[in-house]
């Protein structure tokens, strides 16, 4: 196939030709095409389940098409199993890090490419030849530290390691900066940089379009397992990549007016609770949150933001006081548990809709009103009123336009979008007086952001009070009205959206207090 093609403009360092997968009646990847050019750093974006990530676990074998082809450099290669990518140069790096945490950094980038039985001149030549990679590419990393004892950014960069030390020259990251604090994230895409400029080609898989359009060459559209789009990333526009992504024009903009703050609604006062192995994860938290407004916690994930959305939603027990209306409620004991804080009017978005909003293999009708299934118009003297709840889940699917609207589907198998807007209805429907929300947008497309976006801000106009907390900075600035940024456990700082900026947070979630920040 070569014929034709001019010789002087090298091959690509990987072509797809109409790959398509399916996973039973599901068509995951229906005849894509893409082609990648060498040292270039590649942008694939599109929906939460649109099947970026199939595309790129048949490119790295995880996954075999049903049908098409698979050119690297020129030439046509069947991979069958990872060890087959990598033989052809090809390196992933996971959302989830694939790390084994109690071994140290050499040992992880030395394991399944041992070479030969003598290990202690294996571990000599590999500790050669990771130092000669960590200076090329600014990826510096202790050899001898332990897995769990870095940080997420420097276990990204053991990932990368990994797959050099593997002589790969193309690597692909699948959302690589949903963990990471800006600052980690800006050093990431040096490396990336660094990468390309000498001749390796990068594959960037993201949902964040500012990710695409500030550090991407090209960049290709998956929307619903078609590709639909190839663009030089210098020729297109965060409008144009939405709609492409979503099929229709999406406002990027969150429309709000400013808020108009009432009554003080919860309080809480020296909040502290441990971790199971005894470690303090929160540490002497107060704050106060007023009716009609948006209070947005940033900060790193893993910095108590989680803690205290479960020590507020009656999941974990600890200290300190918690006021509702200027009534206590319990932080220990019996009575503080979820039912008791939903009576109370504090209702829970929590951030792993998976394992703590939904039962996935409970239908749609069953989900939807979980929590509030105790109330007189869904539980009867001996049973369940199921004609009501089908009927309640029916009204919620369609104010919340959930797609497909069949309450009779098993939750598992709507897409991340549309459980979250089921989880979303549950809560907000139940007219609580706070409404805690973690990750509202986590896995969840452009589409269906600027609709849950719309819903809390209504919800905020209405009189509420919300609690955000969220990983994206982006998403704190566009909906909070004050923002407090959490670290290590503890408060390091209160700042209004208007006077400050992304720089300021980051130093603030890195651990530096207001005054260093400023």
């Amino acid at each position: 196939s070569n014929k034709g093609r001019d010789m002087s403009s090298p091959a690509p360092a990987i072509e797809l030709r109409h790959i398509s997968k399916s996973f039973g009646p599901v068509r995951a990847n229906q005849d894509i095409s893409l082609s990648v050019r060498p040292g270039t750093l590649h942008g694939i974006i599109g929906e939460n389940g649109a099947g970026k990530s199939t595309l790129m676990s048949i490119l790295f074998g995880y996954y075999q098409a049903d049908h098409g082809e698979i050119w690297v450099h020129g030439r046509r290669k069947n991979i069958t199993d990872p060890q087959g990518a990598i033989a052809a140069g090809i390196g992933m790096v996971f959302q989830h890090f694939k790390l084994v945490e109690n071994f140290t950094v050499l040992e992880n980038i030395m394991l399944g490419a041992e070479g030969g039985f003598d290990l202690s001149r294996a571990r000599g030549a590999a500790r050669e030849k990771l130092r000669a990679l960590s200076r090329e590419y600014e990826l510096d990393t202790d050899p001898d530290a332990l897995i769990e004892d870095i940080s997420v950014g420097a276990r990204q960069r053991v990932e990368i390691l990994k797959a050099l030390y593997r002589n790969s020259d193309i690597l692909i990251l699948d959302e690589p900066t949903g963990v990471l604090t800006p600052a980690e994230a800006d050093q990431l895409f040096r490396i990336l940089k660094n990468l390309a400029d000498a001749g390796k080609t990068v594959i960037l898989i993201t949902h964040k379009l500012r990710e695409i359009l500030t550090y991407t060459d090209t960049v290709s559209v998956i929307r619903r397992g078609q590709m639909v789009a190839h663009r030089e990333t210098a020729e297109t526009s965060a409008e144009e990549l939405a709609e492409l992504m979503v099929g229709r024009r999406v406002v990027l903009k969150v429309d709000k007016t400013p808020a108009q703050p009432g009554e003080v609604v919860l309080r809480a006062q020296n909040l502290s609770c441990h971790a199971g192995d005894g470690s303090l994860r929160l540490k002497n938290v107060s704050f106060d949150i007023h009716a009609g407004e948006i209070l947005g916690i940033a900060g790193v994930a893993g910095n108590g933001q989680s803690e205290l959305l479960h020590l507020l939603g009656g999941m974990h027990h600890g200290t300190g006081d918690l006021l509702l209306n200027g009534r206590p409620l319990p932080v220990t004991g019996r009575a503080a548990n979820g039912r008791t804080r939903r009576d109370a009017g504090v209702a829970h978005v929590p951030e792993d809709r998976h394992h703590e909003g939904l039962i996935l293999n409970y239908m749609g009708w069953e989900n939807a009103p979980f929590g509030y299934h105790h109330r007189p118009e869904f539980s009867g003297p001996l049973s369940l009123r199921r004609h009501n709840m089908m009927g309640d889940a029916s009204q919620k699917f369609n104010t919340f336009d959930v797609r497909p609207n069949t309450t009779t589907l098993e939750a598992q198998n709507f897409s991340g979008g549309n459980q979250q807007k089921i989880v979303l209805a549950r809560e907000i429907q139940s007219n609580p007086d706070v409404l805690l929300v973690g990750q509202p947008t986590r896995g969840v497309d452009v589409g269906a952001i600027e609709f849950i976006y719309d819903e809390l801000i209504k919800l905020r106009d209405s009189g509420k009070a919300i609690l955000l907390v969220s990983v994206e900075l982006d998403e704190i600035f566009a909906l909070s009205d004050r923002i407090i940024v959490m670290c290590d456990g503890e408060i390091v700082g209160e700042r209004l959206p208007a006077q400050t900026n992304e720089n300021e947070l980051g130093l603030m979630m890195a651990g530096l207090r207001t005054g260093e920040a400023a």
